[in-house]
């Protein structure tokens, strides 16, 4: 072996030798600083638990106000925060609804953690930016961060109860030197996309309120809601097409009247009240309003609702282009007997007015909304807080209701759902049966208006009850119900005039009675003052003796 070679393998050792040095010494490097990290993350995490276990909240809320403050004045970004609830939480935010629709589109792609929610006929799935997540976007070249955030707060109820209230937002990062950019345009942006979006991917909905104990439930809204696939339209409604060409009319002019109800000084909503006997429709002409309008529905039970108060707060709650409907308002806590009424001179009536007392004393337990509470909420400076929305009341009973609940002004249009007659015989002999004429149709006329039978009796016996039923024997069907619905009718009748007249007797006997009973005792006691006096007079005699 020569010097030289010796001398280049020397060489090849030392230089293998020296990177292995480098290297040992970059691992330990290494270990050093994951070693202090994880001693100073430790520490940290140490102090941490014990600044939240022992510093006062008032003294951390105080010293973590000025924390943040540090933080703005060092860092170069701007914040902007968009709540899900404004006013104190009485009302939902628009804007923040809005914003969660422009992100959905973005968060698919940009997310890591995603909220998947069932849509429509739950075919597919709709994914949205989880809590606690956040997105980056880019607009005219200027990129932004939005974060999704959760604040949850724990409050003790009146009852001992530990609550749990959620408080959601977003927050919209930039550098501060695109401010004006951010403010004047990217928002507008954001806010037209998002309105955009939301009208497209809407699904209208059934709405029901929660019961006000479980309104700050970390899963309860003051609404649940499913969604609203109701078919009845104006079309397949059983009414006098005349009647229905009117209201189709009038909810037209409404649904585009929002710079004319500004003009006239009136809050953008409309009353109706739908009257008449059971099964005469009122339910399905507020879904064919509804579909109409292509409005949201909120169906108000006002026995779930504990006070005035807590009433307005859940029709604030409510969103614009909905119908709200509060159904057999007679029935709802006896709200029309809350006013001084004649008394009713029968002793039968008297005891029906007494077990309607007892029930409303157990139901006023539960709730204390007032007739004088409901009324605000939907008709006083309250109800101005919201817009195009439709207010329905429904009842069997009209007369019942007190004159201040159904005037015009609050409910606005009052349509009578009557029993059937030929023209919506007609429209339900299309649907049922596809049919527009028949022999029997004008015997079924002559008997519609000699018979009370409500659209719903008639759309029964119209349909067929399997397939061998034709139109035909349907219709002679109805012909027979209808007789014997005059029968039962008649023989009702009779049996009322034969109650009445049996009452009437009772009556003109019991005054009889009364009248006889009471001259008996004047005959008695007039009898006794004439005993009373002849003694009175032999004692006198007996004295002068």
């Amino acid at each position: 072996m020569s010097l030289r070679s010796t001398h280049k393998k020397f060489r090849g050792t030392q230089g293998t030798s020296s990177v292995g040095q480098k290297q040992h010494k970059k691992m330990l490097q290494t270990g050093v600083i994951w070693g202090l990290t994880g001693t100073t993350m430790t520490s940290f995490m140490f102090f941490w638990a014990m600044y939240k276990q022992f510093v006062p909240p008032h003294l951390r809320a105080y010293v973590e106000r000025y924390f943040y403050k540090m933080i703005r004045w060092i860092s170069p970004n701007v914040h902007i925060k968009f709540t899900e609830y404004t006013d104190e939480g009485l009302k939902r935010s628009q804007a923040y609804n809005t914003i969660r629709n422009y992100l959905s589109s973005k968060s698919t792609a940009l997310a890591k953690r995603l909220k998947a929610n069932e849509s429509k006929n739950s075919k597919s799935l709709v994914l949205s930016m989880d809590d606690h997540q956040e997105i980056e976007d880019e607009f005219e070249g200027v990129k932004v961060k939005w974060y999704s955030n959760v604040k949850v707060t724990q409050t003790q109820s009146n009852y001992g109860r530990s609550i749990s209230d959620e408080r959601r937002y977003f927050t919209l990062t930039f550098h501060r030197q695109h401010r004006g950019m951010v403010i004047e345009t990217y928002l507008d942006h954001v806010l037209r996309e998002g309105k955009a979006i939301g009208l497209k991917n809407r699904e209208r909905k059934l709405y029901t309120n929660n019961s006000s104990q479980d309104w700050y439930s970390w899963r309860t809204a003051k609404w649940s809601n499913v969604p609203f696939h109701h078919p009845a339209t104006f079309e397949t409604l059983a009414m006098d097409p005349l009647k229905k060409e009117g209201i189709k009319k009038d909810l037209i002019k409404f649904s585009k009247g929002e710079e004319y109800y500004r003009k006239v000084g009136k809050p953008w909503k409309r009353g109706y009240l739908l009257f008449g006997p059971p099964g005469t429709g009122k339910s399905t002409m507020i879904a064919a309003i509804a579909n109409f309008l292509d409005y949201d529905v909120y169906d108000l039970e006002l026995t779930t609702v504990k006070d005035n108060s807590e009433l307005k707060k859940l029709l604030l709650d409510t969103s614009g282009k909905s119908v709200i409907v509060i159904e057999d308002i007679d029935c709802s806590l006896e709200l029309t007997g809350q006013r001084k009424k004649k008394k009713e001179e029968d002793d039968e009536e008297e005891k029906k007015e007494d077990e309607k007392k007892s029930k409303r004393e157990k139901d006023e337990k539960l709730s204390k909304v007032t007739l004088s509470g409901l009324l605000n909420s939907i008709d006083g400076l309250w109800s101005a807080c919201s817009s195009e929305k439709i207010i329905v009341f429904t009842t069997n009973f009209v007369d019942k209701l007190d004159p201040a609940l159904i005037r015009r002004g609050r409910m606005d249009n009052h349509v009578e759902m009557s029993y059937c007659k030929f023209e919506a015989f007609k429209v339900l002999a299309k649907n049922y049966l596809e049919i527009e004429t028949h022999d029997l149709f004008e015997e079924i006329e002559r008997k519609l208006e000699e018979t009370d039978m409500s659209p719903a009796d008639v759309a029964e016996t119209l349909m067929p009850k399997s397939d061998e039923e034709d139109a035909d024997l349907c219709i002679k069907r109805l012909v027979k119900t209808l007789e014997e619905e005059k029968e039962k009718a008649k023989k009702l009748a009779e049996e009322e005039e034969k109650k009445k007249t049996e009452k009437e007797a009772r009556n003109k006997k019991k005054a009889e009675e009364e009248t006889e009973k009471k001259k008996t005792e004047e005959e008695e006691k007039k009898k006794k003052i004439e005993s009373e006096e002849k003694k009175v007079k032999g004692a006198e005699a007996n004295g002068i003796n």
